[in-house]
């Protein structure tokens, strides 16, 4: 980079840190609390809440694991985003009122306070493992790959930086987190912006065009196979997007338990009223349905660059292709300033999404585990300070062992789904139930929780053990170096279904025994709607469904 772009990115830096600082001073006083600090509560607007919902989620995986699955699979990968912008609302509408009427905090203490202290123990486990060992590792391995490739640092130093900058954002509490999200969200976007106009123009410059609708009519032209959304089980690609299951199938379970049952998403509005708190969602719905175009499209167009013989030696790593250098390539041909601000948008993505899980990490485990195993009546600022300790172990262990996963051998987006699968259907199965059927029993939780983990194991390396090729006619086994195996986001169906089943087996096993369950309080009324959603849900209802239609 030129010392321009490092202007830009040191500007990016002070008014984001210099907005923390100024923040952390003014709430000073009122988030001694441990509820304030995890939660920031009664303090976020709706679009500080939907704002800082996208950063979170939106990360390194996105921006490069997505922009390579873009590069790879092409716009199908786009099926993540579309349908969460569908996932938000329907978390909105059913999950939050339930939450918020039984002042539910985090999701260790919606499962004591449903089924028992046993169930919640173990999840708060699974989810600080999960968010450490998959979570944190991936978003700063891969976060750390982009920097260092641009701005030619050593790994290791950007790995550090990354961790030691979130860190900082960190411990100031979920207030500084959710305000500094907000300036965040807008690096994050029109830096996302200035790379995929980058993209679009270098492939209209390249057939000699002008403009980047000119670039775009290129790239739908000269990689039409990278424009379905639904792919047929012929597509080598199958196997990671198994054709309708994206919009039927288990893509709604994985996106229903990461947003609506996930506790580094569902405290940005766990801390506000029911009409903040929604709107925030539907906010972070809209900004949703954009994130393709910033982190998508660019992978599209740098396949088509590379299929016309650019980028050759840069999109190969250890003499391999390397989907996942398809953004830091395109961020290298930036100019002076754009670089520096796409470097900064990168950068927001990547220590926003730390900070959020670094948070969600301190809370479940000072909240769910250190108060109720260790020390019952610890004072407020007791609980503050080993939330803070939390954070910084948290990230230490992240950053020591990310180096040692293989993040970079899978493709980091798929990295991430497939691992945080072998979990997310007994969840959803538990939290489902544990909503909406009051007979549901802690044993059947447990039931979902452990046994809903080893099925998903079972038939992860159910292939390797038994032929499957009899289930490739209907799509649900694809061969994969000679072995026929289970795409995921079939699997995580699979799982979720057994899930329900034994979870309502048991449970009216134990009703009969005379098993009395902790039902939840649940009114009908607490799904009303108010007007302004209502429309704005059915336009985000409407876009999706174009979009869908328009790219079959």
């Amino acid at each position: 980079m030129a010392i321009q772009d490092y202007i830009v990115f040191l500007v990016y830096f002070i008014i984001v840190a210099g907005y923390g600082i100024y923040i952390y001073f003014k709430k000073k006083s009122a988030i001694e609390g441990s509820k304030d600090y995890f939660l920031a509560e009664g303090s976020l607007t709706w679009w500080a809440i939907g704002a800082s919902l996208i950063a979170s989620n939106i990360s390194a995986e996105q921006f490069i694991g997505m922009s390579g699955s873009g590069f790879k699979i092409g716009l199908a990968i786009a099926t993540y985003e579309w349908m969460a912008a569908v996932t938000l609302l329907v978390v909105a509408v059913f999950f939050l009122p339930v939450y918020l009427k039984n002042k539910i905090f985090t999701m260790p203490q919606f499962l004591h306070q449903r089924y028992n202290g046993t169930v919640a123990l173990i999840m708060a486990v699974f989810w600080l493992l999960l968010y450490i060992v998959v979570n944190l590792t991936s978003i700063l391995f891969l976060g750390a790959l982009a920097v260092s490739s641009i701005s030619e640092l050593d790994f290791n130093l950007c790995m550090y930086g990354l961790a030691i900058f979130a860190i900082f954002i960190t411990l100031g509490g979920m207030k500084v987190i959710g305000y500094t999200d907000v300036i965040q969200v807008f690096f994050l976007i029109f830096g996302g912006l200035a790379t995929t106009y980058l993209a679009l123009d270098l492939v209209s410059s390249h057939f000699g065009g002008a403009g980047i609708l000119d670039g775009y009519r290129h790239v739908t032209t000269h990689a039409s196979e990278h424009f379905h959304m639904i792919l047929h089980p012929d597509n080598p690609n199958y196997i990671d997007l198994p054709g309708l299951s994206v919009l039927i199938g288990g893509m709604w379970v994985i996106n229903l338990s990461y947003w609506g049952c996930n506790q580094y998403i569902t405290q940005r509005a766990l801390g506000a009223d029911l009409s903040t708190a929604r709107n925030g969602l539907l906010f972070a719905a809209f900004l949703k349905l954009l994130m393709p175009i910033i982190v998508v499209l660019p992978g599209i167009a740098a396949y088509v660059l590379y299929k016309e013989g650019l980028f050759q030696q840069e999109m190969t790593s250890g003499g391999e292709l390397n989907p996942d250098r398809a953004y830091p390539v395109l961020l290298n041909l930036l100019p002076t300033g754009l670089k520096g601000l796409s470097f900064a948008a990168l950068t927001a993505a990547v220590v926003a999404s730390l900070a959020g899980k670094a948070n969600s990490i301190a809370t479940i485990f000072t909240l769910d585990i250190y108060k109720n195993l260790f020390h019952k009546e610890a004072s407020e600022k007791k609980l503050v300070n080993i939330g803070k300790i939390t954070i910084v172990v948290s990230m230490l262990l992240a950053v020591i062992i990310a180096p040692h996963l293989g993040i970079d051998k899978k493709g980091g987006f798929q990295y991430i789904q497939e691992y945080t699968g072998f979990v997310s259907p007994g969840i959803f199965a538990m939290f489902l139930l544990g909503f909406f059927w009051k007979r549901t029993t802690s044993n059947a939780a447990l039931f979902a929780t452990i046994g809903g983990f080893l099925f998903s194991l079972l038939l992860k390396f159910l292939p390797k053990m038994v032929d499957l090729s009899f289930l490739a006619s209907a799509g649900f086994a694809v061969p994969v170096n000679g072995i026929y195996e289970i795409p995921f986001i079939d699997r995580v169906a699979i799982v979720f279904i057994t899930c329900l089943i034994g979870m309502y087996l048991i449970s009216i096993y134990e009703n009969k025994k005379g098993v009395i369950p902790k039902g939840l309080e649940i009114d009908i009324k607490m799904f009303k709607l108010d007007r302004s959603f209502a429309v704005g849900a059915l336009l985000v209802l409407g876009i999706t469904a174009a979009l869908y239609t328009l790219f079959w």
